[in-house]
């Protein structure tokens, strides 16, 4: 099968024994790439009894079939494993350019194995692999380890993916990080420590992309850039980062506010897009053959929170998380608490998330400052945030117990769970379901890797930009709460299931016959539109699969109080979705028993998986 290099890379820390294993044909004619190759080569290998945390789970990074190519924005690469966080599917997914050098070594992914004894970090080339030393590197920062494993390497080009501090003291969601990008969700970076794995080092050499049918695969990513060049979104996003929703998110209702219990909030302007463009934005810095260039760096040349130089702009995520969920609306705090994230190596959303959930819990009396090391977290104050994720990071005081989730200090402090911004472990992404009742199947249905504003972001559809060949329209009602909403959201999930399998961006989206035509002239499978949607659900249900085996049953699709009830100001006032009608709805869809969550056999026979 085209557009693979043919082989992964396979590491065993225990034994430090390096070797090389082919790709199945018979998983990439089913899952192609990305994480639907990587969910099925990880299915038999992983059961319930492993602990995420024990040399015994397996981390797999796996690149796309369009990887090394010019494709647009296909130069991601996805990091899986089980997750320490949830105890279900980890996955998170990474741009930037580690992506493609690691297929310029020649392979199209890595397994790693076991766990070291020591720190060590593992360097590849054309030539093979070889495990090293990284004595020296333990105990630093993400930014100071990349700086010292690029300069010995010799060469600007050398490509580092790595974890901080946080990952190496088991964070539950510490991230991996690579050029100022981070694959975020899901600790990752605390699986990476776990195996005293350190970094990660990549150096290929130039080499031609394999596509089957190379001269119309040069047309058909032509056509598929040109039109990604000229979407609304690519100007939004380039111009503005995507920060630039803050301000519509705010008067629609979507932005969440003083965690998730505020409809609207005036301090908005001051931490959106537009002013970060006036005020802080420096320039761009676009991944891998991507003609949007979201990314934006910063500088601040006065005040406390003054860069020393450039530095990465925070992320929408991020200014939400770290903005309207405390009601911070001091912009140059958020991007400190956006630099100590990235360094630290933790999950600006998780992280964010859990940090407001000690606000609110502050603000009610709960927690009192003797719990948290005499620290004040009240609402609009960013230093207190500041210093908590010192705390999570090195684990001191409060800190140890915020590192392990939301959920645990939940616990730990008597809280119901129905007051926890949580599902399946997991702290909720910043895209308020009060506003599109959608984004509850994103967030609570079937989610492959708990709740997810990109496998299932029906906010996309708000912007502009539908699926019609998956029948997903402009003229959706979003505050419906039956059949039709739950149907485009599956539908959505299987097409996102299939990006994550590519691996594409969300922010570019072409036209889904751009997409197939791509695959096809890469790899040379014979697929229609509705062989192409087959493999998508199929992507998405093997993921479903993975996490019933984990031990997921349909009570754990919920979702907390704290996110149902309606607020009353703001453009969602008054409304919540009829989440049990909305979840009902979506099995009968997707044909999943409504105790076990399962799908049923004529389910799993449509999608060839009635043999796992």
């Amino acid at each position: 099968m085209k557009g693979f290099e043919g082989k992964l890379l396979i590491v065993d820390l225990n034994t430090k024994k390096i070797s090389e294993e082919p790709i199945e044909n018979s998983i990439a004619e089913k899952f192609l790439s990305g994480a639907g190759y990587a969910c099925r080569y990880l299915y038999d290998k992983i059961d319930k009894e492993i602990d995420p945390l024990s040399s015994n789970n397996i981390l797999m990074f796996m690149t796309g079939i369009f990887c090394g190519s010019n494709a647009p924005t296909s130069g991601r690469f996805v990091v899986c494993a089980k997750s320490p966080l949830t105890g279900i599917w980890g996955e998170s997914n990474c741009g930037g350019f580690f992506g493609p050098e690691l297929r310029k070594t020649g392979f199209d992914g890595i397994v790693i194995k076991g766990a070291s004894e020591s720190p060590v970090y593992l360097d590849i080339n054309e030539n093979g692999a070889e495990i090293k030393d990284a004595s020296n590197l333990w105990g630093k920062g993400i930014f100071e380890t990349s700086a010292i494993l690029k300069e010995n390497s010799g060469s600007p080009l050398t490509r580092v993916a790595c974890i901080g501090q946080a990952g190496e003291n088991l964070v539950r969601y510490a991230i991996i990080a690579s050029e100022d990008k981070a694959a975020g969700r899901t600790g990752m970076g605390a699986v990476m420590g776990s195996k005293k794995l350190k970094a990660i080092t990549v150096r290929g050499k130039k080499r031609s992309y394999n596509a089957f049918d190379p001269e119309g695969y040069k047309e058909a990513v032509k056509t598929t850039t040109d039109h990604i060049k000229s979407a609304f979104m690519t100007e939004m996003f380039g111009d503005l980062g995507t920060s630039s929703g803050v301000d519509m998110y705010n008067a629609s209702g979507e932005l969440p506010i003083k965690y998730w219990t505020q409809g609207t909030w005036e301090g908005a302007y001051n931490i959106s897009g537009s002013t970060a463009f006036e005020k802080i934005f420096s320039g761009s810095y676009p991944c891998y053959a991507c003609p949007i260039g979201c990314a934006k760096r910063a500088k601040i040349n006065e005040g406390e929170f003054k860069t020393d130089g450039e530095i990465e702009a925070a992320e929408y995520e991020t200014v939400a998380g770290f903005g309207s969920m405390i009601l911070n609306d001091n912009l140059e705090g958020i991007q400190r608490a956006n630099y100590l994230c990235n360094d630290y190596g933790i999950d600006t959303i998780s992280g964010s998330s859990t940090i407001a959930f000690v606000y609110y819990l502050f603000d009610k009396g709960i927690i009192e400052p003797e719990d948290i090391q005499g620290l004040n977290p009240t609402w609009g104050e960013i230093k207190p945030a500041l210093e908590l994720l010192r705390k999570i990071t090195f684990r001191e005081g409060i800190g140890d117990i915020m590192a392990e989730g939301s959920d645990y200090v939940g616990k730990k402090f008597n809280v119901s769970q129905d007051e926890i911004a949580t599902t399946y472990g997991m702290e909720i992404p910043y895209h308020d379901l009060r506003r599109m009742y959608g984004m509850a199947a994103g967030y609570a249905m079937g989610t492959p890797r708990g709740p997810c504003h990109t496998s299932c972001d029906a906010y996309i559809v708000l912007l502009g930009y539908p699926f019609s060949e998956y029948g997903i329209e402009l003229n959706i009602d979003w505050y419906q709460d039956d059949g039709p909403v739950a149907e485009f959201c599956a539908r959505i999930q299987d097409y996102r299931a299939l990006y994550s399998s590519l691996i594409l961006c969300v922010f570019a989206n072409p036209p889904t016959d751009m997409v197939l035509n791509m695959v096809t002239k890469a790899t040379g499978l014979n697929l229609n539109m509705e062989d192409f949607k087959l493999l998508g659900e199929r992507i998405y249900m093997i993921k479903r699969l993975f996490n019933l085996k984990m031990g997921l049953t349909a009570a754990d699709d919920r979702l907390p109080k704290i996110v149902l009830n309606p607020v009353n100001e703001g453009g969602s006032a008054g409304k919540t979705p009829n989440f049990q009608q909305l979840k009902d709805a979506y099995y009968e869809y997707r044909q999943f028993d409504k105790v076990s969550g399962y799908p049923n056999q004529e389910k799993l026979k449509k999608l060839d998986l009635d043999n796992i």
